[in-house]
């Protein structure tokens, strides 16, 4: 799960941003209502946490921005201000849930976990791909009796792999989706993770395979 949160207070950005990293979210941090458009523009987020009071353009702004490019990702809106008036703008403009600073954090991970569930389609906890099972729960990969626990970024690109089974995903994507637009990662992770995966797959005895397009990327099929 990819969330972007957009605050212009630093120190706030940092706590949220641990917060969600601990609990195995991927997270992109931006400090003010520009860039926090030109990102969430990108459609490629299953939550987005948007301060109201941020520099540039305000939260309300942005929302408004979203929402009339047809933007659909859920929106959890921030704010110092707890009257009744910002709340009724920040949903009329199409904001999915409103939380008041301060908050308790655990209040805030409840919120964006019941954000990423609703999402824009159902999404299940356990994916299935030919013999194998992704328990997105615990990060468990099984098929049959054998079952291997994931790091967390070989978890995150199989969950995309199996949630776009029989799609060609770029090494682009996988480094927008994973890594973030602003990592300094070396491309060459991205091999690195796909050798992991095939490794670990091959161990358990599935069906599936990380099939390679060569000049286009990689893709989840069944081993004929």
């Amino acid at each position: 799960m990819r969330i972007l949160v957009a605050d212009d207070e630093p120190e706030m950005t940092m706590v949220l941003e641990a917060l969600l990293r601990r609990e195995n979210y991927s997270v992109d941090v931006v400090h003010n209502g520009r860039d926090a458009l030109d990102y969430g523009l990108a459609d490629n987020y299953d939550c987005l946490v948007l301060d109201i009071m941020m520099p540039k353009k305000d939260g309300i702004q942005v929302l408004r921005a979203l929402r009339d490019q047809n933007v659909s990702t859920p929106v959890l809106l921030l704010t110092a201000k707890s009257q009744v008036e910002d709340r009724i703008a920040g949903l009329d403009c199409g904001a999915d849930d409103y939380l008041a600073k301060p908050f308790h954090n655990g209040e805030f991970l409840a919120r964006v976990r019941a954000l990423t569930r609703r999402g824009r389609v159902f999404t299940p906890s356990v994916l299935a791909a030919g013999n194998v099972l992704l328990d997105c729960s615990n990060f468990e990969l099984q098929c049959g009796g054998s079952a291997i626990r994931l790091g967390n970024k070989e978890f995150q690109m199989l969950e995309l792999l199996m949630r776009q089974k029989g799609r060609v995903i770029s090494v682009e994507q996988f480094m927008e989706r994973i890594w973030g637009y602003d990592s300094d990662v070396e491309i060459s992770v991205v091999w690195a993770y796909i050798s992991y995966l095939r490794r670990k797959l091959e161990a358990i005895g599935a069906d599936v395979r990380i099939a390679t397009r060569r000049g286009f990327g990689y893709v989840l099929e069944e081993v004929p």
